[in-house]
């Protein structure tokens, strides 16, 4: 028994790199494993407070450690407590939780996604929440510890670390209105001129104008500027393109 005691507890020093150095943290579920102690063995789940609770000692703090320095913290407060002359407790992380980014906005199924290291960067993630829904943008922002980042998630590999929120926005777009053949709102793109954002809306009709086309945009304290428009004029977000019926 002894032997075979010894080969279970080797065994768990053997754990992978990774379990050993992995940050503990919030809703991680762990096993907490004393040598020659079977009744001691636990499994429990990080509390809020960064804790475990364990027979005889009651809390321990575990949170932030390492599997081996929570390991170490454990045989402490058991040999403190005068329960065990020299303890030897390993732990292993059988769930990790506590590395989760939240999913917000305009994607097919937000919520919580945890992560791992084939799972981390940002755009696995959007794709693991079922893609950015109808409507939304391709550069989202992340939220992490307060400070916001605008990431584009086509064109820059982004690496998360855990604990970040990711809010995809609707994307900006601009109004086509009036004499053209199809109304409505399209999406901004870079430089994108007035005469472009026509053809977008299906172009001009034989009723409309192109010397009459009007530039509406907000100004500031949000007043609305109409201005005469002019084929090359660039498209910012939120403004209305207004093509007015010729004059015969």
């Amino acid at each position: 028994m002894k032997r075979m005691a010894l080969g279970i507890f080797l065994l768990a020093l053997a754990a992978p790199a990774m379990a050993q150095t992995e940050k503990l943290g919030t809703g991680d579920a762990v096993r907490v494993t004393v040598f020659q102690q079977p009744d001691l063995t636990t499994e429990a789940r990080i509390t809020d407070r960064g804790t475990i609770n364990l027979p005889l000692v009651g809390e321990v703090k575990v949170g932030g450690m390492s599997a081996a320095q929570a390991g170490g913290s454990i045989a402490e407060s058991f040999k403190k407590g005068g329960y065990l002359k020299n303890p030897q407790v390993s732990v292993a992380l059988t769930t990790l939780r506590s590395r989760q980014v939240s999913v917000l906005g305009l994607i097919a199924r937000p919520g919580r996604y945890a992560l791992d290291d084939t799972s981390s960067q940002l755009a696995d993630v959007i794709a693991a929440a079922g893609g950015i829904a109808a409507g939304g943008s391709d550069t989202v922002t992340v939220i992490r510890e307060g400070k916001e980042q605008k990431v584009n998630v086509l064109h820059t590999p982004y690496k998360l670390q855990g604990g970040e929120t990711i809010n995809i926005e609707r994307a900006p777009v601009f109004y086509v209105t009036g004499e053209v053949t199809r109304a409505g709102a399209y999406p901004v793109t870079p430089n994108l001129t007035v005469m472009q954002a026509i053809v977008a809306g299906g172009g001009i009709t034989p009723r409309g104008s192109e010397r009459r086309v009007k530039l509406r945009r907000t100004g500031p304290g949000g007043k609305i500027i109409e201005t005469d428009a002019k084929p090359h004029d660039v498209v910012k977000a939120d403004d209305v393109i207004f093509v007015k019926e010729a004059l015969f």
